[in-house]
């Protein structure tokens, strides 16, 4: 059976579910989840506030709303669906860290720092925060901050390409050119696209 089979009769089950079990969030939670691995995001969508119908804390439907709404380019109702996750779960720090990417995105740097920093703050091994946390400091002059954050994402993955790319950035801002070819280095062995415009400035420095 192909996967493709597989996740049509996954889906076919969950319909068959929610027809004797209509007010069950987490069914329509997953047929959702499910839609969006098929990319019917239209169909996804109806079945995420569905999910909310039944169960209005379902912190996880909101962010999957938010998603939906980064993948159109609407960054408010992103943040305001991340708000919605973080008001009915306290403590989500996937919504924290979310609603710090969408606020450094539309340049409120110092409230993504407070965002990102809860987020880490909740979830030690947030990888991503720690990485996002690193651009938001870089982005506020705050390049040791940055070399510290990115640093702290190695150590739960030494061979995170993101945080080996911010740390050439962070290197190359404080004048440690040798540390910041390195980093750059890594991040291509990595597979990571370093910017152009970062290789040519390592080549001068």
């Amino acid at each position: 059976m192909t996967q493709a089979q597989n996740v049509n009769e996954y889906i076919s089950e969950l319909k068959a579910k929610l027809l004797g079990n209509s007010e069950c969030g987490m069914t329509h939670y997953n047929l959702a989840v499910a839609l969006l691995g098929i990319q019917q995001y239209d169909e996804a969508e109806d079945e995420l506030m569905k999910a909310l119908d039944c169960s209005p804390t379902l912190a996880e439907a909101y962010v999957q709303l938010g998603g939906l709404c980064l993948q159109r380019g609407d960054l408010d109702e992103c943040l305001r669906y991340n708000r919605l996750a973080v008001k009915s779960k306290p403590g989500f720090s996937i919504g924290y860290g979310n609603i710090g990417f969408i606020q450094l995105q539309k340049g409120e740097v110092e409230d993504a720092i407070r965002s990102l920093e809860k987020a880490i703050a909740l979830n030690s091994k947030f990888i991503q925060a720690y990485t996002t946390l690193g651009n938001a400091y870089l982005m506020n002059n705050q390049i040791d901050d940055a070399i510290t954050v990115n640093k702290t994402a190695l150590e739960i993955d030494p061979n995170f390409p993101i945080a080996h790319n911010n740390l050439a950035v962070a290197y190359l801002a404080k004048g440690d050119a040798v540390q910041a070819k390195n980093y750059c280095q890594k991040a291509i062995e990595l597979g990571y696209d370093v910017p152009e415009k970062l290789k040519r400035e390592l080549e001068l420095a």
